[in-house]
């Protein structure tokens, strides 16, 4: 088992106060960096405790978990857009650049899905690939839009999330470079019904991305 580092921290981003949860490989360069958001009734914390953090830096990656914006230790920072709507793909850039990530992968389940979605369309060439995990706003976007992102992308979702796991699958599909693991018997927070499956799932992605 490789030594692990778990760091806590802030980043500014647009003068607003961001918290930040981190594990890394205590020894070696991190092999990628991950970057993992979160739904409306969850946090960083919610990676902490189910072990994905620890898991990622085990596996050599630098994982790094934000509260958003209203949510978590991040609930004093105002968010770009009401929820929703999609954000300006340039909050996703500046957290890019707080955190000094460049060609990272980004996690994002279900409301992450206003921040990750405009980013993944303007500043795709920041992405090494995308993990979305049945988020929102994949209807107002295009199919002509996705259709012209070469990021590989891992659609995840929960075959019991019958309403936002099939809509932003019938959206998300039109990405060219796609894979889907669905999970059997989990609900719309699908890693956290199943957390081996989705561990297992996750790092056998980013191990082909080597």
């Amino acid at each position: 088992m490789a030594a692990t580092q778990l760091t806590e921290g802030t980043i500014t981003v647009g003068g607003q106060t961001l918290f930040y949860r981190q594990a890394k490989p205590a020894q070696q360069a991190p092999r990628l960096a991950i970057l993992l958001l979160h739904g409306i009734r969850f946090s960083s914390e919610t990676w902490l405790n189910l072990q994905t953090l620890s898991k990622l830096a085990e596996a050599g990656y630098r994982a790094v978990a934000i509260d958003l914006p209203g949510l978590g230790n991040s609930k004093d920072a105002t968010a770009p857009a009401p929820v929703g709507e999609p954000a300006p793909s340039s909050f996703l850039k500046s957290v890019f650049e707080a955190l000094l990530l460049d060609q990272a992968v980004v996690i994002s389940p279900s409301l992450s899905g206003m921040y990750s979605l405009p980013f993944l369309f303007q500043h795709s060439e920041l992405l090494k690939a995308y993990i979305p995990v049945a988020p929102i706003c994949t209807e107002k976007f295009p199919a002509t839009q996705y259709a012209g992102v070469k990021t590989q992308t891992l659609i995840v979702y929960g075959d019991q999330d019958v309403q936002l796991g099939e809509v932003s699958l019938n959206n998300l599909k039109n990405l060219p470079n796609h894979k889907v693991m669905l999970m059997k018997g989990a609900g719309h927070a699908c890693y956290r019904d199943k957390p081996e499956e989705w561990h297992l799932g996750l790092l056998n992605f980013l191990k082909s991305l080597e």
